[in-house]
């Protein structure tokens, strides 16, 4: 039993959805669970459509008519208009979400994120497997809401293990009986009660490794636009290099410090049953990508950097020159939850705390705002946090050159360097 992701980009368009099915075919004496994201920038498109719904702006209908178009020409292009049934089906898909739209708002912008942004995926999946059966491949298609089961919170919600085990080992693996494939969704999901909710952005690559996980599967692939894990984003870093084999480890490290790799909770269940992932390229799926594993063997043979742009500097001290205390602490990190924030970087002294975060805009100023009402507060902005797993000097004089440091720290493994 094998799981493979297919993320947005991989399934944009008609071209790209043929491209999957030729990747299935070079597996089609395997038994594969298909975890799919929604098409490319759908996911922004009903988000906005959101928005307008919820503020009853005129424009929701013209955003609805735009990504139904977008789906139906897909569609269009991949499947005969003989087979009436593919139609169908997707049509009640948006009639539905039109119902939604359409109806009066009783709720806040929350309360409905997952029940209309979710039909992303029910649209791409709903495509692919339409597609797929045409071409006589053994399929079938289920919605990922009835097997992952969480929490109540709506954004970012955290699954129920036990009861997602149980649902997938009972109901989801007899269905593999009568079908070489079955396809699903990435990011959706649903409470004990019933109601939708999301695994969060990008949380397709956390579906598939539940998944996994459930199902006990031999390994998982995702399948993304590069040839494996890069030690860099090439958008930032010219020499980019493949890792061609990691750790669970090594990755979430990169992971908390940023790194665009996959989505930070996909490695835990499958570290604690040892299922390895493997990243390769939709564009080459034949080359070998990278194999993300238990050992730790070959953490250390290549360094890894993280650059995060539009950073701020805020330097925090009491007016009365004191100590910054544990209370002194206590009251900064409770406005940062009330005010959404994260930190990417901490550091202190007796009289002073300081703290790098993303810029959040008007956030950012109502936080820096409430902070002046009990202390002396000075900020940086416009700065870049770059963090460097296993790092040497000349790396770090390679990379910074003339540019101002305005704070560093450093373990055995990791430097990071705010810089301007």
């Amino acid at each position: 039993m094998k799981v493979f992701k297919f993320g947005g980009a991989s399934v944009k368009s008609a071209e790209a959805v043929r491209n999957v099915a030729e990747i299935l075919s070079l597996y089609n004496s395997e038994k594969i669970m298909v975890v799919i994201s929604a098409m490319a920038k759908t996911t922004n498109a009903l988000e906005n459509l959101l928005k307008t719904f919820i503020e009853n702006s005129s424009q929701k209908i013209e955003i609805f008519n735009e990504i139904k178009q977008f789906h139906i020409d897909v569609l269009n292009k991949l499947i005969p208009a003989t087979d009436k049934e593919a139609f169908i089906k997707l049509n009640k898909h948006f009639d539905n979400l039109e119902r939604i739209i359409n109806s009066e708002t009783t709720a806040k912008k929350s309360e409905y994120y997952a029940e209309i942004v979710g039909f992303g995926e029910l649209f791409s999946t709903h495509i692919v497997y339409s597609y797929l059966k045409n071409k006589s491949f053994s399929c079938d298609w289920k919605k990922a809401t009835d097997y992952i089961i969480t929490d109540d919170n709506i954004g970012e919600a955290n699954v129920k293990w036990e009861i997602i085990t149980r649902k997938i080992s009972e109901e989801l693996k007899p269905c593999f009986n009568n079908n070489n494939i079955i396809i699903s969704q990435g990011f959706i999901s649903k409470s004990e009660n019933g109601k939708p909710t999301t695994l969060g952005r990008e949380g397709s690559d956390y579906s598939a490794a539940i998944f996994a996980y459930g199902l006990d599967a031999e390994d998982i692939t995702i399948w993304k636009d590069v040839p494996g894990l890069l030690n860099a984003d090439p958008k930032y870093f010219e020499n980019t290099q493949r890792i061609g084999t990691i750790s669970y480890k090594e990755t979430i490290e990169l992971a908390y410090y940023g790194a665009s790799i996959i989505h930070p909770k996909t490695i835990q269940p499958l570290q604690n049953k040892k299922i390895p992932l493997y990243i390769k390229s939709f564009l080459n799926p034949t080359y070998e990508g990278t194999t993300i594993q238990f050992r730790t063997y070959s953490d250390s043979l290549i360094p890894s950097f993280i650059f995060k742009k539009e950073q701020v500097l805020i330097s925090i001290s009491a007016s009365d020159f004191s100590f910054i205390a544990e209370q002194n602490l206590s009251n900064i990190f409770q406005l940062i939850s009330k005010f959404g924030l994260k930190t990417n970087m901490m550091q202190n002294s007796a009289i002073s705390f300081s703290i790098i975060m993303d810029n959040k805009g008007p956030a950012m100023l109502d936080f820096i705002a409430e902070l002046q009402k009990e202390f002396k507060v000075r900020y940086n902005e416009h700065l870049e946090l770059i963090t460097i797993r296993n790092y040497n000097q000349q790396i770090i004089n390679d990379l910074i050159g003339s540019r101002k440091v305005y704070l560093e720290q450093k373990n055995r493994t990791t430097v990071q360097l705010l810089v301007k």
